[in-house]
């Protein structure tokens, strides 16, 4: 039977309306998620890359380097040849499961069919060397690696330390290498450590026992989980994937996820000692546009540039869970959208994630359950575009807290959608129209604790059009006094010009793990703003972080008469940190923000709240 021409695109229409329907559904199990949404994915893919081609022999590249006094681990390449056969096999495996065919990362051989490796000799001897040696062992690799014609800032490598200690007497090993990754679509570096017992061979071996230094008394089979599972998972990282464990409905279907516990419990399947490592329906989304996986160089330069508009949040019925909805618009097209949903504390790895595909004018809706009770935590949105966009770059935070009875809590940012004509009329510079919203506001306030900040916060924000600070600490009265609102003695920022209580680009509000604040100073590292107290105040209180969107690193110092009083954490974003300093006799109070080491690049740190007390 042949159905008339026109069948085929209502069809078409329809499958992408279920596509985002569906997400409206409670119940699906992780298997039903894959099949449903996979193959339109694959459709967004597949057809960018199939106009105006661009294919490409990408390979992942090996670096052995070992320190000027030692050899190389025996066997090094045949051992390493199957470790990362075996991981080409994981990756290749995992992504057919998923749908996504036989995807995986090309490998570079010799003519006797094991791995190309390139090997380098450190300039020092093993003692000069540790864990933190990192970026230095790089840089003496990247002389080889360009004789060979590679360009490690636009390449994918994988850099093995030869920096393990074994005795094979006493069946003990420690290790002092680098041993973590970093990278996305353009490049992307992971440090391993080499040990004599490195070898996917041993995967199923229950016997030797041996005594690791990190993790006691182990199996060589449970070594070889943990260390060729982590060569498996950095290289995740390398390749652009963040942190995050399983769903419980995806640990039930299919083990560990790889970027999460995933490095602990690769290949202990062969053993009989668990479920193994998978990768997540998200992790498969993320690594199917990386060029390393489509052979395509197609946009690989392209910035990312998704833009979600008609944002919406709504709870579920049972108030447990959420839904995030919005239309997304992007070139190269969007062919997924992930949520991760991040509970404070535990970094990044107890995040689990939700996906969706967008359907018909870029419209999707997540499904945000499996939260933390108890913890307030942070939705992250990511857009993975055909390219392999720049799919680390966060395009969206939702910050909410989940009750110790499992009720969610989505008040903060709701705040942050009311308030968005305000942000954007202040932003334009336009007073009127940013009264008329004020007006708006306050006209739909009640007196719930929610509006009330709301309003605190709108108010703030209205007073950066025409700021005037107030008087200078040492002359004001009072039992306490904000210093974003007070006349400072001096101050700096490394980008732009000091701000309070806003930021200097879109949106303007003071925002950290997606929490407002509704005071607070704009401190792009490097920065200082010193204030006069002439001794007349007790304690200094408030917190730190970095403003949401910006993936710098900073470190928080305060000072009095030049004196340390408190230095936080290096602070990464969504991280806040709060302080409570005694300042009590001190004429000037110093407020620094350093860099984070790695340069001040999107180093937008932010003092908030911060407020001197009698």
């Amino acid at each position: 039977m042949h159905l008339p021409t026109w069948i085929g695109p209502i069809l078409t229409l329809m499958m992408l309306i279920l596509c985002t329907t569906m997400d409206r559904s409670a119940g699906q199990t992780p298997q039903e998620w894959i099949t449903l949404q996979v193959p339109e994915a694959i459709k967004v893919i597949d057809a960018y890359h199939s106009t105006e081609p661009a294919p490409s022999r990408r390979t992942l590249h090996i670096v052995y380097w070992t320190p000027a006094d030692r050899d190389p681990a025996p066997e090094f390449r045949q051992r390493l040849s199957r470790v990362l056969f075996d991981i080409q096999d994981f990756y290749r495996r995992e992504m057919r499961r998923l749908g996504f065919g036989d995807r995986t990362i090309r490998l570079g051989t010799d003519e006797d069919g094991l791995l190309t490796i390139h090997m380098v000799r450190g300039k020092k001897p093993y003692a000069n060397y540790r864990v933190e040696s990192g970026d230095a062992i790089r840089k003496e690799c990247l002389p080889t690696l360009q004789t060979a014609g590679i360009d490690a800032d636009k390449e994918t490598i994988i850099l093995f330390c030869n920096m393990s200690n074994w005795d094979s007497e006493k069946g003990t090993m420690f290790q002092n290498s680098p041993y973590y990754a970093t990278g996305g679509l353009r490049s992307g570096t992971a440090w391993q450590v080499d040990s004599p017992l490195l070898d996917a061979g041993l995967l199923q071996r229950k016997e030797p026992m041996i005594q690791d230094g990190q993790y006691g008394r182990i199996s060589v089979g449970k070594y070889n989980s943990i260390f060729v599972g982590g060569v498996c998972h950095e290289l995740g990282h390398a390749l652009g994937l963040p942190h995050n464990m399983e769903r419980p409905d995806e640990r039930a279907a299919f083990g560990t996820a790889l970027m999460g516990s995933g490095n602990r419990t690769y290949g202990e399947d062969l053993r009989n000692e668990g479920r193994g490592s998978f990768l997540t329906l998200a992790e498969g989304m993320r690594l199917a546009s990386h060029p390393l996986f489509t052979r395509s160089e197609k946009g690989i330069d392209l910035n990312a540039n998704a833009r979600l508009t008609e944002v919406s949040v709504d709870l579920t019925n049972d108030s447990k869970g959420f839904r995030f909805a919005a239309k997304v618009t992007a070139d190269p097209p969007a062919y997924a959208v992930i949520g991760y949903m991040d509970p404070n504390g535990g970094s990044d790895y107890d995040a689990t994630t939700t996906t969706a595909v967008p359907g018909h004018e870029g419209r999707f809706e997540l499904n945000c359950s499996a939260l933390k009770a108890g913890h307030r935590g942070v939705l992250r949105i990511v857009v993975c575009q055909a390219n392999g966009g720049r799919i680390n770059d966060q395009v969206l935070s939702v910050p909410y807290t989940v009750s110790e009875d499992g009720l969610v809590d989505l008040s903060q940012f709701q705040n942050r959608l009311l308030l968005e004509p305000l942000m954007t009329a202040i932003q334009s510079g336009d007073a009127n129209a940013s009264k008329v919203e004020m007006r708006k506001l306050e006209s739909n306030a009640g007196k719930s604790s929610a509006v009330l900040q709301r309003i605190e916060i709108a108010r703030s924000l209205l007073g950066t059009i025409d700021f005037k600070p107030g008087p200078s600490p040492a002359v004001a009265s009072g039992e306490s006094c904000w210093l974003s609102d007070s006349l400072w003695k001096k101050a700096r920022v490394g980008w732009g010009r000091p701000l309070v209580n806003r930021l200097p680009e879109t949106p303007i509000a003071l925002s950290v793990g997606g929490q407002i604040f509704p005071r607070g100073m704009y401190a792009h590292a490097p920065s200082t703003y010193s204030y006069d107290l002439d001794g007349k105040w007790s304690r200094l209180t408030g917190s730190t972080g970095l403003a949401d969107g910006h993936e710098g690193t900073v470190v928080f110092v305060i000072l009095g008469d030049g004196k340390e009083l408190w230095r936080s954490k290096k602070m990464e974003e969504g991280k806040i940190a709060p302080f409570d300093v005694l300042v009590k006799g001190v004429s000037e109070l110093t407020l620094k923000v350093e860099d984070g080491g790695d340069g001040n690049g999107s180093d937008w740190g932010l003092w908030l709240q911060p407020k001197v007390e009698r």
